[in-house]
């Protein structure tokens, strides 16, 4: 490590948390290497929410001026197999109007403002991490070669993913971190519009434990979410996504918008199929390997934090490098110390996120149903906003998080 406190970082991944990391280390002064699993950069993806605090992590990257809000002005509606709709709940009526669009334009994003001297190696994986207390040792597998090579670095940052290798490398393996929620989550593309809809209008259909979501956006086709809940989730890898997932909304008819998505799902380019997990680790990092993003906290996509809380770790993750060179170990442990009460509240309310996407009774429907027509009345929006949680939103996920860090620490430091 430089006398500056900086040094040669591996970062595996090369999703939103991934880039975003290396854009903010090497601004701090790190000569970071990014390695990735896939053979190439990924795009599009599926719908996302930025909520403020995403927004503000965002703009600290200097990133925010690559991306904009996909949402249409079509009003949002709820709609049944019959055809039969009515108003529904749009994200941009949250507040601070979060801004919908696709994973992959955060990742353009970030990768636009990636430096050009930060070395990338597609289609490479650790196999072996060792450490002590000058550095870590990590063996990068080039898959398409089949060659190894060890390599030393001073800090290894894991923002690979639900089902990190780092993770199962240096803290253990995924059983003893990830917790499943019961439920299957279905994403892909809809080329054009589905049957029944207007371009431009996103639409809900739900039904006692399971729901389609038509994400609509002004200049980019539709995207869908299918959610269900399982009692056997390794069972539900036994069929292909296609079929299972109209076995999920059978046997009887599906009508008109729901048999044209289901019928896409079958000859989608990819379909993200996967089952809703959360990771909880009583600890980030260890010596010289730390965990971002999905690896260390996967909040899932119910509590739609999950591209905002990878932003924010990585902007601050960056700031308290900086804040102490040449202490890695106290680095980190701040980091973690700012960034857990956030991240501990979207992990603890993606049970209760989860019933904006999937409810499990016709009574949760009904009321659904009844919140436009609450929100007319005093008393109704006191209600819904309670249920939607509306002031929660407002402190944990629209806080300008690194922000409210550094002025805690200025406050500190004045004391």
């Amino acid at each position: 490590m430089t006398e500056s406190g900086t040094g040669r970082v591996l970062v595996v991944g090369m999703g939103v948390s991934g880039i975003a990391t290396a854009v903010r280390l090497r601004r701090a002064g790190w000569r970071p290497v990014l390695v990735e699993r896939a053979p190439g950069r990924r795009s599009d993806g599926y719908f996302i929410v930025l909520f403020d605090a995403g927004k503000a992590a965002a703009a600290r990257l200097g990133l925010l001026a690559a991306v904009h809000d996909r949402a249409t002005t079509t009003p949002k509606l709820d709609i049944e197999r019959d055809g039969a709709a009515r108003p529904g709940m749009s994200f941009s009526d949250l507040p601070g109007r979060p801004w919908t669009m696709l994973r992959g334009d955060i990742e353009k994003a970030a990768f636009s403002v990636l430096p050009d001297d930060v070395e990338i190696r597609y289609s490479t994986v650790p196999t072996a991490i060792e450490q002590d207390d000058d550095g870590v040792d990590v063996t990068l597998l080039d898959t398409v070669a089949g060659t190894s090579v060890t390599e030393r670095f001073d800090l290894v940052v894991g923002a690979d993913g639900l089902r990190s290798t780092v993770r199962s490398l240096v803290f253990g393996p995924h059983e003893r971190y990830l917790r499943r929620m019961g439920y299957m989550v279905a994403a892909y593309r809809f080329d054009g519009t589905p049957a029944g809809l207007v371009p431009g209008q996103a639409v809900t259909l739900l039904e006692p434990g399971r729901s389609m979501w038509v994400f609509a956006y002004r200049d980019h086709d539709p995207t869908v979410l299918i959610t269900y809940r399982t009692d056997d989730v390794d069972a539900e890898f036994r069929r292909p996504p296609a079929e299972r997932l109209r076995e999920v909304f059978g046997p009887q008819p599906p009508g008109t918008t729901l048999e044209d998505v289901l019928r896409a799902a079958a000859t989608a380019d990819t379909v993200l199929f996967d089952s809703a997990e959360q990771v909880r680790m009583d600890t980030w990092h260890t010596g010289r390997v730390v965990l971002l993003g999905d690896a260390a906290w996967c909040v899932t996509l119910y509590a739609g934090m999950g591209v905002s809380s990878g932003l924010t770790g990585a902007e601050l993750l960056g700031t308290m490098l900086e804040r102490h060179p040449g202490d890695i170990g106290t680095a980190l442990t701040e980091w973690e110390r700012a960034l857990r009460p956030y991240v501990g509240h979207y992990l603890d309310g993606a049970a209760a996120d989860r019933k904006v996407f999937v409810v499990n009774s016709k009574a949760e429907i009904r009321f659904r149903r009844a919140v436009p027509w609450l929100r007319r009345f005093r008393l109704g929006r006191r209600v819904v906003n309670r249920l939607v949680r509306i002031d929660e939103i407002a402190r944990y996920k629209n806080a300008d998080i690194v922000g409210e860090v550094l002025s805690g620490l200025r406050e500190g430091s004045r004391v």
